[in-house]
């Protein structure tokens, strides 16, 4: 077991160099994945950006009266739902601010369409928070809404939200949200139904080498306990466009950082089978360099994401499945479609 204290030495470059980290990061990759990299093709869908959390590490967000605040009619929601089975997607990624004016039946129905109308297409959706929010406007407990999400369509969990699974740190970043244990227990409670998820970590911004850890000290444990996570996904924070970037004069990470977070994350959470190299965030070079650093998925098409996008992300707002794969394939690396449950997909 690895030591808090030798992991949070991992993060000084004076003391363990990053080709050191990416080869040892990479010999547990190999373990669970061999010479494959998975890719999806996914669209995400955002419904709305009205937020009551309003966080000042999110650009995304706005209150209700801001020119800014959009809310998808089920319409619209079903229109982009449509053109995502046209476009050969198996998974619809669905999350978004946590708006008040929202009831729970509204994310039921949500649900509850897409799935009947497009049945090949797996729903990842709804961030722990909104979970959360549910449970709370629904009066009923995070076992009931999650089991009522799974029967209206849900397949699986993102991991967003997760932030840094410090209180300290949160009540820095994101004080209105709930705090870690909450996020946990979401997590803790879909596993337990049979839901799988994914998991973040958002670094880069207030957090020390020290909460980094403890976050994904966190993260295994709880991994250990269910065995739900399928993947993280390490998120490089981009300050542009947000309030914590502006008063803190923060920059973005460098590319540096960023393999060097994908090859301790990959290190500490040796029971997660995947570590995705997310090219929104990390940028299209940096990803594909993550390959060889403990990360072997790059996530999908994606398709019109918007919420790093407004936070200053330059990557495109979608890659094609020959980009995907002349990357993965540039990498030394066997390109491995695959489902939200990181199954093959088999096409004709």
């Amino acid at each position: 077991m690895i030591s808090m204290e030798k992991a949070v030495r991992w993060f000084d470059s004076a003391q363990t160099p990053l080709h050191e980290l990416g080869t040892q990061a990479d010999a547990v990759r190999k373990k669970w994945s061999g010479d494959a990299v998975y890719y999806n093709i996914n669209a995400h869908i955002n419904p709305t950006n009205v937020c009551q959390y309003r966080c000042a590490l999110c650009a995304y967000s706005c209150d209700s009266d801001s020119p800014r605040a959009y809310r998808m009619e089920l319409d619209e929601i079903l229109q982009r739902a449509e053109d995502a089975e046209k476009a050969g997607c198996t998974e619809v990624h669905l999350v978004s601010g946590v708006d008040p004016r929202l009831p729970y039946g509204w994310y039921l129905e949500m649900v509850r369409e897409i799935h009947r109308t497009f049945p090949t297409l797996l729903i990842k959706a709804f961030t722990a928070v909104e979970i959360a929010w549910m449970a709370e406007i629904s009066g009923k407990s995070l076992q009931r809404v999650l089991a009522e999400l799974r029967e209206a369509g849900l397949k699986t969990l993102p991991g967003g939200g997760a932030e840094i699974l410090v209180d300290s740190v949160r009540e820095k970043i994101c004080a209105r949200k709930p705090m870690s244990e909450v996020w946990l227990e979401v997590h803790r409670t879909a596993h337990r139904l049979g839901i799988p998820s994914t998991a973040t970590i958002l670094y880069g911004h207030l957090e020390t080498w020290e909460d980094r850890v403890q976050h994904l000290f966190r993260l295994r444990e709880l991994q250990a306990e269910t065995g739900g996570f399928l993947a993280l996904i390490p998120l490089a924070f981009h300050p542009g466009a947000t309030v914590l970037g502006k008063e803190n004069a923060l920059r973005r990470t460098s590319a540096e950082e960023d393999l060097r977070m994908i090859a301790i994350s990959r290190l500490i959470l040796d029971n997660f089978p995947h570590i995705k190299a997310y090219w929104i965030s990390l940028g299209i070079g940096t990803a594909q360099t993550a390959l060889a650093y403990g990360a072997d998925d790059l996530d999908g098409t994606v398709r019109q994401e918007r919420i790093h996008h407004d936070a200053g992300s330059q990557t495109p707002q979608c890659l094609t499945v020959e980009e995907l794969c002349q990357l993965i394939r540039e990498a030394g690396r066997i390109p491995v479609e695959r489902d939200s449950l990181y199954r093959p997909v088999i096409r004709s």
